[in-house]
Order: C-alpha cells, then sequence, then structure tokens
C-alpha cells in the first residue's frame, strides 16, 4: 500500500531521509488526488486557521528551508529542548484562544476550493471529524475532516457510493 505524508504543524521537519526509512513518499503542502473518481484536495488544514494569527506566524518562519536547515544543523539535545519548550508554549497558547480561532476560517476554505478547481477537500489539523457539505460559486462541495489518532484510530474509506468515516 502505497504511504504519502503530508507534513503539518508538528512534523514539519520531516525530510527524505525520514520517508526512505519509512517506505512512503513526502507529498506537497496540497496535492489533488483522484480519489474514487473525483478530483480531491489533500492538505494538512493549517493553512485553512487563518484566523489564528500568531500561529500563521509561527507556520510562515518555521516553513521556510533556511531556517529549517539551521535548525537541523544544531546539536540534537539543543533541537529537542526546543521543541520541548515550543510545545509547552503552544499548549499554553492555545489554552486560552477562542474557539472560533482554532478551527477553520470559511473564506479561507472557499478559496482553497477555488484555486484547486475541486469539489471535494479533506485535512486534519482540527480534528474535528466530520463532513460538511457546502456550495462554492454555485458548485457543491463537501470537505472532511479527519479525526486525530490519541484515543483510537480512524480512516476515511471512498467508493463508487461515496465517502464513509470508519473507526479502527
Amino acid at each position: 500500500m502505497p504511504v504519502g505524508i503530508v507534513v503539518g504543524n508538528r512534523d514539519f521537519l520531516l525530510g527524505q531521509r525520514f520517508a526512505a526509512a519509512a517506505g512512503a513518499t513526502l507529498l506537497p503542502e496540497q496535492i489533488v488526488a483522484d480519489v474514487a473518481g473525483t478530483p480531491t484536495l489533500l492538505l494538512h488544514g493549517d493553512e485553512l486557521c487563518t484566523s489564528d494569527v500568531a500561529y500563521q506566524r509561527f507556520r510562515a518562519f518555521s516553513h521556510d528551508p533556511r531556517r529549517q536547515r539551521a535548525f537541523l544543523a544544531l546539536p540534537y539535545a539543543l533541537r529537542r529542548g526546543f521543541a520541548n519548550w515550543l510545545r509547552r508554549k503552544s499548549r499554553a497558547a492555545t489554552a486560552v484562544k477562542a474557539e472560533g480561532i482554532l478551527d477553520v476560517e470559511a473564506r479561507a476554505v472557499e478559496e482553497t476550493f477555488r484555486a484547486a478547481n475541486v469539489s471535494r477537500m479533506i485535512h486534519g489539523h482540527t480534528h474535528r471529524p466530520a463532513r460538511h457539505h457546502l456550495v462554492v460559486d454555485g458548485r457543491a462541495c463537501e470537505r472532511w475532516v479527519l479525526a486525530d489518532w490519541y484515543d483510537r484510530g480512524s480512516y476515511l474509506e471512498f467508493d463508487a457510493d461515496g465517502g464513509r468515516a470508519r473507526d479502527i
């Protein structure tokens, strides 16, 4: 089974060495794939949370290839300590943010549907599993949100009859 990885907010430093060791392929931040005969946009989803301005600034900073190379050149112990500090800081910041800021922005979703010219989107990041129906420029669209894997695993299954969320 081919495995593709779209990096996100916690694994953005994964590179080709990891992909090769895992037998996976690193995918671009957004990719259109044929899913059961329907062009479907696959993405992490963090770029849709545009109301979280502080996170979007961090995202732009942390996805810069030059900064990533500089960070990865540091000793492992220093990188690990910094990552732990950053994670604690992120948890504290998220705890005081309004719930609406942590979810996708409707306008960003619509713009992404337009830019990709698709009628289906699948993403994670917010981990509020659901199937959303919306209309963008007169076109019926669906947005699937993947669950997290903290308590149990899940996946989406698509065939000619449509899509379904399945728990493991």
